[in-house]
């Protein structure tokens, strides 16, 4: 069995292609990165080092890799493949589009068995948006010939993956936590094995947010209240009572989203809260603040981690104060290396936080935006002398 895979990173070798291998899988990364490429070459495997009590080593073997760029090469390995996924990024979706659709075409046109690519980006149904930006490189009849040979289920993952250098390599680090929930009404039916450790669901859509507005807004919140406090990561900011209070209090604001728009029952929301807060506790994990926080532009939009939970509950008329406190910590969020922090404070400084408050969240209800407004003016005021420190 064949599984392609674009984005040799930390996600695709940390949790898609390390799942692939155990399902025994000859696993082939693409990539545009040349050193990565090389070196998945040069030794036909790759170390990954699990964040437990004993970090533990695994070795990935036997892996492959393929430039980006050799389009010839990727094309073949596309119509080899009996599965394709991806881990390159949101913004990168439209970059691959091109060249996927000219292998699912071949694939196409030489009658191979049908396929399922699966896209596993930090966003909700990211396979619908790669099927789109593919569907742009392709005529009408093109089209039609690729998509009864071609499913995207949609797909959501979970898994901290970060990376560290050790004797001069690159080693991929990862929790021992990780989901990767697969929609299964889009998939075709080739009899090929499940995904060991992979999760099938007939409807992704609540396990799609419940990552979002719990995994990673509780990560979001913790990092926009910790940057005002002048912590340095995750960890050494949930040692702190206040913080770790303010965090489950916000996640408990964000369950009730959960139990009234879905059948979430509370005790099962309030253990999925207590193990993601153990995750973000992991002493064997650095997380650093600036790494979470980062792109506040994209975490404030209208259907995102802090805005949608939000702005839901409060037209439900349930508590959003921490929600709240959370949102106006991420416009105060201010770091000159991270491009959208630097524009997120120019526009504040032009047209004010009102103003931004609309611009960005698209949120619409006066009295919404008059708390979030106060809030954030409470919390420049309080924390004065770190906000300068950072500027």
């Amino acid at each position: 069995m064949k599984a392609l895979h674009f984005g040799a990173g930390n996600i695709g070798k940390g949790l898609i292609g390390y799942l692939l291998n155990k399902t025994g899988y000859d696993v082939c990364f693409v990539d545009v990165n040349a050193a990565a490429v090389q070196e998945l070459n040069d030794k036909q495997g790759y170390p990954l080092q699990i964040l437990d009590e004993q970090r533990t080593t695994e070795w990935i073997s036997p892996v492959r890799a393929i430039s980006g760029l050799a389009e010839k090469e990727v094309i073949e390995a596309i119509t080899d493949a009996d599965l394709i996924t991806t881990s390159v990024g949101v913004n990168n979706l439209d970059k691959i589009s091109p060249v996927l659709a000219k292998g699912l075409l071949k694939r196409a046109q030489t009658g191979k068995d049908p396929v399922d690519l699966i896209a596993n980006e930090n966003m909700i149904n990211a396979s619908s948006k790669l099927e789109k930006e593919i569907k742009k490189h392709l005529t009408e009849s093109e089209k039609n010939a690729i998509l009864s040979k071609v499913e995207f289920p949609n797909s959501a993952i979970d898994r901290l993956s970060l990376s560290e250098t050790k004797d001069g390599n690159e080693v991929t680090t990862v929790e021992p936590y990780y989901e990767w929930l697969i929609e299964t009404k889009e998939m075709t039916d080739k009899g090929l094995p499940s995904i060991k450790g992979a999760t099938y669901v007939d409807t992704l859509q609540p396990f799609i947010e419940r990552k979002l507005y719990i995994v990673n807004l509780g990560h979001a919140a913790t990092a926009y209240i910790a940057s005002l406090k002048g912590e340095e990561t995750i960890q050494d900011a949930l040692k702190k009572t206040e913080t770790g209070a303010f965090l489950r209090q916000t996640l408990q604001e964000s369950a009730r989203y959960f139990t009234h728009a879905y059948d979430f029952g509370s005790v099962e929301m309030s253990d999925f809260i207590e193990r993601t807060i153990k995750r973000f506790k992991n002493p064997n994990v650095s997380d650093a603040i600036k790494r979470v926080g980062r792109s506040p532009i994209r975490k404030l939009g209208p259907d995102e981690r802090l805005i949608k939970p939000l702005t839901s509950l409060f037209e439900w008329g349930l508590p959003t104060e921490k929600l709240t406190t959370a949102t106006a910590a991420a416009f105060l969020f201010n770091h000159e290396e991270d491009e959208e922090a630097v524009t997120l404070q120019a526009y504040i400084r032009e047209h004010g936080i009102e103003q931004a408050i609309t611009h960005f969240t698209g949120i619409e209800q006066d009295a919404l935006i008059k708390q979030i407004k106060e809030e954030y003016v409470r919390l420049k005021t309080l924390y004065t002398t770190t906000l300068s420190n950072e500027r």
